[in-house]
């Protein structure tokens, strides 16, 4: 029985030792969008160079035109968002923009942006204070459905 009980440590030794190799948990795979004002190539080249050098990174993206840089790959949001910064010198900040036809009331005071890329407003529906203005009440949806014209039975003024 000694001999048994010896070789049983030692294949549990293995199984443990195995066991804690793949208890590493591995990053997933992530698209990270920040906004970074670039005035010219020399900018955008500076903003490029700050990521592509880090692990993990697969692939980056520069949209001057939208002020924007695209890191995708296998990394930590916050990390590239702090090199960049760090890097650069420039302020950078997450990418706060969504498409206009994803916000319910695109035009409320804080959704609508001046300085936002065409066809995208403002995502304040992560935003408590701001929601409660880009979201229609009950009270607003039951009015203008009962004149829309998908309604049938709406008023018909001839």
């Amino acid at each position: 029985m000694g001999f048994l009980e010896y070789v049983s440590e030692l294949c549990d030794f293995e199984s443990r030792w195995h066991s804690h190799r793949k208890l590493k948990k591995r990053k997933q795979l992530q698209t990270v969008e920040i906004k970074i004002k670039m005035d010219c190539e020399g900018c955008e080249r500076r903003v490029k160079k700050s990521v592509e050098g880090m692990k993990g990174v697969t692939q980056v993206e520069v949209d001057p035109k939208q002020s924007k840089l695209t890191v995708i790959g296998y990394v930590d949001p916050e990390k590239v968002l702090e090199r960049v910064r760090h890097r650069t010198g420039k302020k950078a900040e997450f990418w706060p923009y969504v498409p206009s036809d994803v916000v319910p009331r695109p035009y409320a005071p804080e959704a609508y942006d001046k300085k936002a890329p065409p066809g995208y407003v403002r995502n304040v529906l992560d935003d408590p204070v701001a929601a409660p203005l880009a979201r229609a009440s009950s009270f607003e949806v039951k009015y203008t459905t009962a004149f829309s014209d998908e309604n049938p039975n709406a008023c018909a003024v001839m």
